[in-house]
């Protein structure tokens, strides 16, 4: 599958909020991810972005890097079936 797929997977996946760490929201400018492992119908990605942390005047306060694993699962066409956070 090419990267660019993969990326816009990624950025299109609410799943990847669970990797936030103090609410807020994915910066998607930052979003990487690395290939770990390659299987006829999986991949799993270690992922890294940065979390925007909001105060309440609605002024970004902070950022946070956050980073974990996930695990795309694909259909036999290829499309994205499910994406588990690991």
């Amino acid at each position: 599958m090419p990267s660019d797929k993969l990326l816009d997977i990624l950025k299109n996946a609410p799943e990847l909020a669970r990797l936030c760490t103090q609410n807020g929201w994915i910066d998607s400018d930052t979003l990487r991810y690395d290939v770990i492992e390659r299987q006829s119908r999986s991949v799993l990605l270690a992922v890294q972005f940065e979390e925007i942390i909001m105060e309440g005047a609605g002024c970004v306060a902070d950022r946070k890097p956050c980073y974990g694993r996930v695990r795309l699962k694909f259909a036999g066409d290829g499309t994205n079936r499910d994406i588990e956070v690991i």
